[in-house]
């Protein structure tokens, strides 16, 4: 199950910084703004996977606006959906609302390519910010404003076993990975049976990880610059070399309850619960090493509306609805809400079942969970704030390159050389 786990981990890592800017192509098949159609507004959508969510949308939101004929519109290889977005973008043609994700936004938005939504929430009289995980919203925006619409988000947690932590001194809110690795040591060695700080994940996988969370300390793509060829890279390389050959970590398989710490995505309410307490009995979510702020926000996609579009107002209507009470509700979106009221919801519900003993894992198993425990779930989702649009092709590299080190075929400044020259080159392409 422990593997299982981990290869799905894997999988939400790469997906989620797997994101790189395209340029080029072939021109986007089916752009053309077929206009007032039996006395409807055409409204194109562009997505890059067909959903069955994005199916229920169509129908809540064309019931909800019968004069608005929304249009969705599907490539489903990721690759020709980077490079026909880009272009018709780029050449202010395309889809009125668009899939952003693995897409430059941060160019689109110095080049006036994308609507301003910040404006339009703050003019639309149903929308009120209070209402709204605003902690999301402001880590997300750029050059101020929001450009790019989530309907909803998961969130990085680290996760250590609380019954084997309570006579250890964490300050978790400034430790340090040196400090990690000298507390889990001391941690395993005194327990009753040995026991890994981490396991399942091989070096390089972990290194990408501390890469996704420190993102901006080592690229630049403004001045598109990197700092892979600094002591600060050259030191967490080896650092991580060191947990692994002191055998603090692990990249072998350990089974359920025989680790003292993992790092995960919560994708609901229900993983504080399903994500957490399958794993410990006691668990105790942690500041990971070195981390600055609230939790990392971690994004499936996001939206965003052309500036040149013709209906920039229907296009707003159909983020409005996916805004509302009735469209954050809808049962196939997936991730936390953007609506305080539905994350509040849900883990109220939780808490009731659970107190009542009918809430099981699982496995089967009724968990025991305190209130103060759910009071520190809500906590956790409102100071969430850490979020970079890390770009999958750099974070590749990385792992790719790092890997000669670990297999101590490289010096780690030979291979910091390396990645800081490929990732050099490819921020300048």
């Amino acid at each position: 199950m422990k593997k299982w786990l981990c290869m799905i981990f894997v999988g939400i890592l790469i997906t989620s910084i797997a994101a790189c800017s395209a340029g080029g192509g072939e021109e986007m098949a089916s752009t053309e703004k077929p206009g007032i159609q039996e006395g409807k507004t055409a409204v194109t959508l562009s997505i890059q996977q067909p959903s069955a969510f994005y199916q229920t949308a169509e129908k809540k939101f064309e019931e909800k606006y019968p004069d608005i004929d929304l249009q969705i519109q599907i490539t489903e290889d990721y690759e020709q959906y980077q490079k026909t977005t880009n272009t018709a973008i780029l050449s202010e043609k395309g889809p009125d609302i668009f899939e952003v994700s693995g897409l430059p936004i941060d160019a689109y938005v110095r080049k006036n390519l994308l609507l301003n939504m910040e404006k339009f929430m703050e003019q639309d009289e149903t929308l009120h910010k209070s209402d709204f995980q605003m902690n999301i919203l402001d880590a997300l925006k750029s050059h101020g404003s929001m450009y790019a619409m989530p309907f909803g988000f998961y969130l990085r947690a680290f996760v250590g076993d609380g019954d084997i932590l309570q006579n250890a001194s964490i300050d978790d809110k400034n430790w340090s990975w040196k400090e990690f690795e000298e507390i889990s040591k001391k941690l395993g060695e005194s327990a009753a049976e040995r026991r890994y700080a981490l396991a399942n994940d091989p070096p390089d996988v972990l290194l990408q990880e501390m890469i996704v969370d420190k993102y901006t300390e080592f690229v630049d793509h403004t001045a598109t610059k990197a700092k892979f060829d600094s002591p600060l890279f050259v030191a967490a390389m080896q650092q991580i070399k060191n947990m692994y050959d002191n055998k603090v970590i692990t990249s072998e398989p350990a089974d359920v309850g025989k680790q003292m710490f993992y790092s995960t995505v919560l994708r609901s309410p229900a993983d504080f619960i399903n994500g957490l307490y399958t794993f410990f009995a006691n668990p105790q979510l942690l500041k990971k090493p070195e981390q600055t702020g609230g939790a990392r926000i971690v994004l499936a996609s996001q939206f965003a509306i052309q500036a040149k579009s013709s209906v920039q107002e229907e296009a707003w209507k159909f983020i409005v609805f996916m805004l509302s009470e009735e469209g954050q509700s809808l049962r196939e979106r997936q991730g936390f809400s953007l609506l305080k009221s539905v994350n509040e919801k849900q883990l109220n519900d939780i808490q009731e079942q659970v107190k009542g003993g009918t809430y099981k894992l699982p496995d089967g198993k009724a968990p025991k969970v305190s209130d103060e425990a759910f009071t520190k779930f809500k906590q956790f989702i409102h100071t969430a704030d850490n979020y970079t649009d890390a770009d999958g092709k750099v974070i590749s590299i990385v792992g790719e390159e790092s890997i000669a080190f670990f297999s101590k075929q490289k010096t780690a400044e030979e291979v910091a050389k390396l990645i800081q020259n490929r990732v050099t080159t490819y921020l300048n392409e």
